[in-house]
């Protein structure tokens, strides 16, 4: 068996959390990787990321929200890097707060860039990959594109129209007969640098609801969408599971629940000033000229592995291993009884 072939990646959001940790998972097979965000301190921060681990990096800064911008820059990648074979949209921005105390002006904002944002850079990946009739397009979903949750409307409702088009155009590429493929990892609450410059308009510190999983996780989570793209959709960590099917199957429930528990469970202790720094309009790390990496605030609670990971990229075997101490407990039992 030959070499793996390196491949040319795209990431949305790249200079920080999912994206960042992405980003990085890639480099580590040797993969060439076009990085693509606002802030320049992190995008630079991030290339560094990926040269350390074995890959070659391209910076383009790019606003997700602005469509020339992402078609700008994905005619740059395959000028400098080669054809696309990956593209991974990861790019967002929020508000924290009630519905009604977020303006028109916010909503609409974050709507582009979290929505928008994935409908651009997923038109400019087709827009190289259906000549050549070959690529891969991975949305980073999320738990809360199939349940929502209070606080969080722009979010959820930014992650559930993502689903809804994602579902459309898979259905369009499928009638075409395309050799392009589009899949979703969706994704479990993750310790990234959102709750640190995320807008908020909560008394306390944001936080992400536990259980919290280390970026690292979501990107071997879209490494493995991006292995295997047939898939509809590729729910990582176990609390993604649980809560897309709690959501199915007692739905009013979890709304009577999340009444009571969600405004807690999104904040720490911590009191924070209502004029903190914030990245919806102008990223953080450009005023700051400060990398925030991929880890968030979360380190000492944030799990560095999954089981429900584990066992979704070993199924044959665990799935085997699993029958095989079935048979032998089966085989024991019976030979206990007559004894």
């Amino acid at each position: 068996m030959g070499a793996r072939r390196s491949r040319v990646v795209v990431v949305t959001g790249a200079s920080g959390g999912i994206g960042r940790a992405t980003a990085r998972a890639f480099a580590a097979r040797g993969d060439r990787v076009a990085l693509l965000a606002r802030g320049r301190a992190g995008l630079e921060a991030a290339a560094a990321d990926v040269r350390q681990a074995g890959g070659e990096a391209l910076v383009v800064p790019t606003d997700v929200s602005e469509h020339e911008q992402v078609t700008a820059a994905a005619r740059r990648v395959e000028a400098e890097l080669g054809p696309v074979d990956v593209w991974v949209n990861a790019a967002f921005a929020t508000v924290l707060a009630p519905f009604w105390e977020v303006s028109p002006a916010e909503y609409e904002r974050a709507t582009h860039v979290t929505y928008l944002g994935f409908v651009n850079g997923t038109r400019a990946a087709l827009d190289v990959m259906r000549p050549r009739d070959r690529g891969t397009i991975v949305q980073v979903g999320s738990a809360l594109g199939e349940r929502s949750v209070p606080l969080q409307s722009v979010y959820c409702g930014a992650k559930h129209a993502i689903n809804g088009f994602t579902s459309s155009l898979r259905t369009e590429l499928l009638h075409e007969g395309s050799g392009v493929q589009v899949t979703i990892a969706q994704m479990p609450a993750v310790n990234t640098p959102q709750f640190t410059w995320v807008l908020s308009r909560l008394p306390r510190h944001p936080r992400p609801v536990a259980p919290v999983y280390q970026p690292e996780v979501a990107a071997r989570g879209v490494l493995h969408a991006a292995d295997h793209p047939a898939r509809r959709q590729h729910w990582v960590g176990g609390s993604t599971v649980a809560t897309v099917a709690a959501n199915r199957f007692a739905a009013p429930l979890l709304d009577r629940y999340l009444a009571r528990t969600g405004f807690d469970a999104q904040q720490g202790e911590e009191i924070v000033a209502p004029d903190r720094p914030h990245n919806l309009w102008e990223p953080v790390d450009e005023a700051e000229g400060q990398d925030h990496g991929a880890h968030g605030a979360f380190d000492d609670e944030a799990h560095s592995r999954s089981a429900q990971q584990w066992w979704v990229r070993n199924w044959p075997v665990a799935s085997a291993a699993g029958a095989g101490l079935l048979a032998a407990a089966a085989y024991t039992t019976a030979r206990l009884r007559r004894g």
